[in-house]
């Protein structure tokens, strides 16, 4: 996923129709993956499968070889939902808790994937990952990211019953929804006949 054409996951709408969802950020790519409280009836991180089919569609490239365990998925989720509620405190202008930082931190804290250059000059990921490691690169990612310049950026889509996440890497800082495919076309569909009801 490096060309910008091909960036993003691939998600369904509650009708079935797929679109594109870029977020901007490999760790925020995580949190469509469910979430806490009544975000958990999205869960999709059951067993090891998941979150290594989770980072072959992720922007991680090339996909790494990773052998993960079932602990290694819970620690997925609870970092997943750390991020999910420290980043949406920021876009309340927050402080994330201590405890959600300290889960965030923890991640960071083990060594990430290695990046390595194979001998005909290609990138990949040094030997065999497991989901520390996996879970370390996300973590360090953001950390950045909620530290970094692009920080103020982070937004919520603006659709009522969407909340998907994402940082806002436009140059002009005006992006609004999730995607346009989804919640940016839903409006547009919406304010197209409220303003034809307004007229007739």
């Amino acid at each position: 996923m490096d060309s910008a054409a091909n960036r993003g996951l691939v998600l369904r709408s509650p009708t079935g129709a797929a679109y594109r969802f870029d977020p901007g950020a490999l760790c925020l790519e995580l949190l469509p993956t469910g979430g806490p409280g009544p975000l958990s009836r999205y869960e999709a991180l059951h067993g090891p499968a998941d979150l290594a089919t989770w980072a072959e569609q992720s922007r991680l490239t090339p996909t790494p070889d990773l052998r993960i365990t079932d602990s290694e998925v819970a620690d997925a989720r609870r970092l997943r939902d750390a991020l999910f509620r420290a980043a949406a405190a920021l876009t309340r202008n927050e402080p994330p808790t201590p405890g959600d930082l300290d889960v965030i931190n923890d991640a960071a804290a083990h060594a990430p994937l290695a990046p390595a250059i194979a001998t005909d000059g290609t990138r990949h990921w040094a030997g065999t990952g497991n989901g520390a490691q996996l879970l370390a690169t996300i973590a360090r990612d953001a950390v950045d990211l909620l530290t970094g310049p692009l920080a103020p950026r982070i937004r919520v889509c603006a659709a009522e019953d969407c909340h998907l996440i994402y940082v806002d890497t436009s140059r002009p800082g005006r992006r609004r929804w999730c995607s346009m495919e989804h919640c940016g076309n839903r409006h547009k569909v919406r304010a197209l006949r409220t303003r034809r009801l307004e007229e007739g």
